[in-house]
């Protein structure tokens, strides 16, 4: 315990220091502090050898670099130590400050390097598996409404009923539009991926009047009232390019997936503002979401319902954009009755 206080006594000023009188007490300190990047053990303990500990702790705490310290001086044991321990530098007795103090910088890059590595290849997994996702996606939602509208030209050339000529159009339309929003949606994924944030004083009057014009529209066209609510009580500064991907693709869906039965259907905007957060509700009484979808409505190409045309992607860039931001989305669905999700912006 001498040699141990005496160490932590030494390096105190330069590192975060916990000190184990046997290998009982590391597991603990281990347990304790996941962040642990590097472990200098004696190979001399009281149950057992360094080499054993470290054997022993290699497999559930991989991250932490191990040095072993020794007066063995003898070849066959410091290869045992590095074959059976993965241990990476051998520190022999008697130790100096500046030995000690090289090692743990040297480790503690090493660590810094792998640490790093594996991030990238949890990153690459990702991009690799977004990829796929991406590639068939394209193939479906993109071929799929070209092909539907190629047919229906086919078709279209031996018809003259003006009637069914009018169908046809009204399917290569929505075939259109299916195709349209999936290439928007796609520019805003790539927006959000590639693009950076700048942060600006955001005017919610104007957003919201350039919202009920792009919406006012499909309103009529559906029978869809779109009520709006702004309460402003200071500035509020945020990306206004994330804030608008997350407003139209919420307004999106509320009016895409609109019960088509309902007589008094309706979505509803309301935005409370000041200077610390922006807290947006989305509001509708269409179809709903089942319960069981809930957790996957985020996940890029899902698709909860087949009763109206989507790519899977606005809900994604909602997420993303709110990662992004730093804020929270919760949403309440109940089938047939509608759909509620609340947005908690921070300012910046």
């Amino acid at each position: 315990m001498n040699n141990l206080n005496g160490f932590k006594a030494t390096f105190r000023f330069d590192y975060n220091v916990f000190i184990a009188a046997n290998t009982t007490q590391a597991h603990q300190h281990l347990v304790e502090n996941p962040d642990i990047s590097i472990i200098l053990c004696d190979q001399r303990m009281p149950d057992k050898t360094g080499v054993q500990f470290f054997e022993e702790i290699r497999t559930e705490y991989p991250d932490p670099i191990r040095m072993l310290i020794t007066g063995y001086t003898d070849i066959e044991s410091v290869i045992d130590a590095i074959n059976r321990g993965h241990i990476f530098r051998y520190i022999k007795k008697p130790w100096t400050d500046a030995d000690i103090k090289s090692a743990i910088e040297e480790a503690n890059k090493f660590f810094l390097t792998n640490s790093m590595l594996v991030i990238k290849k949890q990153e690459l997994g990702k991009a690799y598996e977004d990829l796929d996702k991406f590639a068939y996606s394209v193939t479906h939602d993109m071929r799929g409404p070209l092909l539907s509208v190629q047919g229906a030209i086919d078709v279209a050339r031996t018809m003259t009923n003006i009637d069914e000529i009018k169908e046809i159009l009204e399917m290569m339309d929505k075939s259109v539009h299916k195709l349209d929003d999936f290439i928007k949606n796609i520019h805003e994924y790539y927006n959000l991926k590639r693009g950076q944030l700048s942060f600006t004083e955001i005017d919610f009057n104007r957003i919201i009047k350039d919202l009920e014009d792009i919406f006012q529209i499909s309103g009529r066209v559906n029978n869809v009232r779109f009520i709006t609510n702004l309460i402003q009580g200071g500035g509020f500064k945020s990306d206004e390019t994330s804030i608008k991907i997350i407003l139209n693709n919420l307004l999106s869906n509320a009016f895409k997936y609109q019960r088509r039965s309902a007589e008094d259907k309706f979505v509803e905007l309301d935005i409370d503002v000041n200077n610390e957060r922006a807290l947006i509700s989305v509001a509708d009484n269409g179809i709903g979401i089942h319960q069981n979808y809930i957790d996957n409505i985020f996940v890029m190409f899902f698709r909860a319902t087949s009763e109206e045309s989507g790519s899977g992607f606005g809900l994604y860039n909602v997420k993303d954009a709110l990662i992004r931001l730093g804020g929270t989305i919760e949403v309440a669905s109940t089938p047939n009755e509608g759909t509620k999700f609340i947005v908690n912006i921070p300012g910046k």
